[in-house]
């Protein structure tokens, strides 16, 4: 335990929200380590729906083909009035459009994107350290000290920045001692089961209401014989636990003695906590996920919020850890803690909903799937800041197809993957001034894309279908910077480079810069600095 080499980041916690902010850090080239006190990847189905907007993320972060083998479509409904079942479209199912590649929430298990993430890490030669518990955790001015006890005794670890991704009951935020308001219902439960079923058509997601909120429902799990059993509990009611007590259970309530269950996989019972932390951090330690927010299984919003708070959060530490001004990490709370809070309320309501036998609380749209959600009037996206006919500072960034030099075809989303930040020039004025944006050398890199006529030298891209022009409300000359989690940072469609470069200035390090000019020149700097074409 003597003098421990300094990490640039430790993660307690390797769910979806801790993966995710792991996977982005390590492909910036930082030291990163990711430690989890269970013995192994979490093996429930649990939160079940990745959203529109996180399946963007996936994509970026290298884990979506995983993700999309895993699972599927969500089905209709089937709501089941005695001997009748009802179909219910709780999903409207939509086509791919060019700003939208990923337009339906995609059903899959926890465990599977779980077991995603880790092998995207682990392609990039980081491995979850499982079976490793936090104990204590200390911080001074220029680092934090963890303790960790493990197979192999007590070790500690010290990194620049830690990060609590260790959920609802979080011993990350506990040992920072910050604030969880909230409620925990103890009288409204839920036992959650994955088991192997016979006698149930798997093309519904089968629910029987009751009164008085009596519900139970069966979702079919994609490429199994599983189905995840969400049994709610009467206030008083012990929660069965023999599979046989299961079973009697679910006869009892649906009527239906065709259905079998054969093995149960993973079960739980499930509390509605409505908890928001009073902060999302304090010094050098940060929360994400659960740790931060917890929320009603309603709406598949608690996993989709999380993981996104690491792709907020990642960029940030990378370009501090590069020397940009710590100030841009208070960002991370302004930023995300608003969007939990509207997402907390959200799936709240579907909840109480679902109780009282609403049926506008089982449908699923815009709100869910969290394409909408903006940083708009955050500190990074000022309300008083310039426009197109669509887009605001701070929204994301839409997706568009365009054409290459070479006449292929090519997605915006392909152009901007990886951890750089991009800057599109629409325009021949916008052009010229991209090409003197002077560019830090050390933290993210720029990637410069021009959109217009083609110029010679191989950068141009055209927009033979209007998809850009229409999906960012552009109407002339427009130099967009766009931020490497895929949010719009900066928008100038007059005074392109002064504007634009007090903009840089808040995200990246305050070093010796270089224009187009000077890409040329050798660079000898931090992992994935520079500019790129």
């Amino acid at each position: 335990m003597n003098n421990p080499q300094t990490i640039d980041v430790l993660i307690v916690g390797a769910g979806p929200s801790g993966s995710a902010l792991a996977i982005d850090l390590v492909r910036r080239g930082l030291d990163v380590r990711i430690v989890d006190r269970s013995p192994h990847t979490f093996d429930g189905s649990r939160a079940k729906g990745i959203q529109p907007r996180s399946l963007e993320v996936l994509e970026d972060l290298g884990a979506l083909d995983d993700v999309l083998a895993g699972g599927d479509l969500y089905p209709k409904l089937g709501l089941h009035a005695g001997p009748l079942g009802v179909p219910w479209k709780m999903f409207p199912h939509k086509e791919t459009t060019p700003d939208v590649p990923y337009p339906n929430t995609w059903l899959i298990p926890q465990f599977r994107t779980d077991r995603a993430l880790h092998a995207r890490l682990s392609e990039l030669g980081r491995e979850v350290e499982f079976n490793k518990e936090l104990t204590e955790l200390t911080q001074d001015e220029d680092t934090v000290l963890a303790k960790v006890v493990g197979a192999a005794g007590v070790e500690e670890i010290v990194a620049r920045y830690a990060v609590g991704a260790d959920g609802g009951s979080s011993a990350v935020r506990k040992q920072l001692d910050i604030g969880f308001a909230g409620t925990t219902d103890e009288s409204d439960r839920v036992l959650i089961v994955d088991a192997s079923v016979s006698g149930l058509a798997r093309n519904r997601w089968h629910m029987w209401p009751g009164l008085g909120g009596k519900l139970i429902a069966a979702c079919p799990l994609p490429d199994s014989d599983m189905f995840q059993w969400m049994i709610r509990l009467t206030p008083d009611e012990k929660p069965p636990q023999e599979i046989g007590a299961i079973i009697d259970r679910i006869h009892s309530h649906t009527r239906n003695r065709h259905i079998q269950l054969h093995e149960i996989h993973w079960k739980s019972v499930f509390r509605p906590n409505i908890r928001l932390a009073e902060h999302y951090g304090r010094g050098r330690v940060f929360l994400v996920g659960d740790a931060a927010h917890v929320h009603t299984p309603a709406g598949a919003q608690g996993l989709n919020t999380g993981m996104q708070d690491g792709y907020n959060l990642g960029w940030k530490l990378g370009q501090v850890l590069a020397g940009a001004d710590p100030a841009l990490l208070g960002t991370y709370e302004a930023e995300r803690q608003p969007i939990a809070a509207g997402v907390l309320g959200l799936s709240t309501e579907k909840w109480g909903g679902i109780a009282k036998l609403d049926p506008s609380s089982m449908k699923r749209g815009k709100d869910e799937q969290q394409l909408a959600l903006t940083y708009f009037g955050g500190p990074l996206a000022p309300a008083d800041g310039t426009g197109t006919g669509t887009l605001h500072v701070g929204d994301r960034a839409p997706d568009a197809r365009l054409l290459g030099a070479d006449g292929a075809e090519t997605r915006l989303f392909n152009l901007f993957q990886g951890p750089h930040f991009s800057a599109i020039a629409y325009g021949p004025g916008a052009a010229r001034d991209l090409d003197l944006l002077d560019w830090p050398m050390t933290g993210a890199q720029l990637k410069r894309l021009t959109v217009g006529p083609a110029t010679g030298d191989g950068r141009a891209l055209s927009d033979h279908g209007n998809t850009l022009r229409s999906a960012y409300g552009l109407t002339g000359d427009t130099l967009l910077l766009i931020r490497p989690d895929g949010y719009i940072g900066h928008i100038a469609i007059r005074d392109f480079l002064t504007t634009t470069q007090a903009a840089v200035r808040a995200m990246t390090p305050q070093t010796r810069t270089r224009t187009m000019s000077q890409l040329s020149q050798p660079s000898h700097a931090y992992p994935g600095s520079g500019a790129i074409e």
